[in-house]
């Protein structure tokens, strides 16, 4: 009889038979592990959640104290043992909070990466990679044609628009956890020292960022009911990029639209969304550092879950190392 598999993908998400543990789960469960915070990956409802301190302060801002039956925290780096088999979370450069889980048994390890990125990131600790046996990867931008250039590139170009245009407020499109963090701290970094505007949305995570250390400088409340509009003028907004779909960005003074995202890197998905100012700012791994990472793993077998899995599958094999797509359901790109 073979043994049970350690890991395999179920509906719900995978699925460790041995531990009896998900990871990720899209749909509630006993027990769960979570990788990050990000609402495709981190839903509430499960009977027993595992995630770092960070990670599950985050989901407690986002669905409430009562988000989950019971925690428990992982301190990454601590080897822990559920049902016989061993657990490891690792940094993974995605957002505050974020972590791979590497998951041991005789003698097989295998790490799940979760969202990844490789880039520097002031606002979370950086990628960590872990030899395994099996790595699990996402591959949200898993196609040659994304290559992110460097983020404080993008940062340099909106700061050059905003000197061009004084009379023009900048409204930044960026995603409400990891994404807006880290765009106002390369724009502190850049020496960008005026108040920031936030929307409403971001306020309890940026809050939540600050406390933990993150200094992201003055920011203060995007109100757009003001008498004199013209106050914004010249000024820096930073919402989720729904906001600037609807009415509350036309109040802005001739706003410039911009949106930070991986995507941004496809002038058709600029020009669908409006997008006068696309800046190519990924919180995932582009093409190049998805290739380099398999390789620093010295993985022998790769599992693609969510992105562009054909493409990836199909260099891992022309690279000789054994490839599969998973072809998980219910993931999304909030943090891209």
């Amino acid at each position: 009889m073979r043994p049970a598999p350690l890991l395999l993908p179920r509906p719900e998400g995978l699925y460790c038979p041995m531990g009896d543990f998900f990871v990720d789960p899209v749909r509630p469960v006993d027990r769960a592990l979570i990788t990050h915070g990000h609402a495709d990956h981190a839903r509430s409802g499960h009977a027993h959640v595992m995630a770092t301190d960070d990670t599950l302060a985050i989901m407690a801002l986002r669905y409430g104290e009562d988000f989950a039956g019971a925690t428990q925290t992982a301190v990454l780096g601590e080897r822990m043992e559920i049902g016989g088999v061993g657990v490891t979370f690792h940094p993974a450069g995605h957002v505050l909070g974020s972590a791979q889980i590497a998951v041991e048994q005789a003698g097989t390890r295998i790490v799940v990466s979760g969202d990844y990125k490789r880039q520097a990131d002031p606002t979370c600790l950086p990628f960590e990679p872990i030899a395994c046996d099996i790595f699990i990867t996402e591959a949200t931008f898993g196609l040659p044609v994304f290559r992110h250039p460097p983020a404080e590139e993008e940062v340099a170009r909106l700061l050059k628009s905003v000197r061009q245009f004084p009379e023009r407020a900048h409204l930044v499109g960026a995603y409400a956890l990891g994404k807006a963090q880290r765009m106002i701290r390369l724009l502190r970094d850049a020496g960008y020292e005026e108040p920031i505007y936030i929307h409403g949305a971001l306020a309890k995570l940026c809050d939540f960022y600050q406390q933990k250390g993150i200094d992201l400088g003055p920011l203060e409340p995007a109100t757009v009911d003001r008498a004199n509009k013209e106050g914004f003028a010249g000024a820096i907004v930073v919402g989720p990029p729904s906001a600037f779909a609807d009415r509350w960005a036309r109040r802005f003074p001739d706003p410039v639209s911009a949106f930070a995202s991986g995507w941004m890197r496809i002038r058709q998905r600029a020009k669908q969304r409006g997008v006068e100012l696309p800046l190519i700012v990924s919180d995932h791994s582009d093409w190049d550092e998805l290739t380099a990472t398999i390789h620093e793993t010295g993985a022998g077998e790769v599992w693609v879950t969510h992105g562009r899995e054909e493409a990836l599958v199909r260099w891992c094999e022309i690279e000789g190392i054994k490839a599969r797509p998973l072809h998980l359901v219910g993931y999304e790109d909030e943090g891209d």
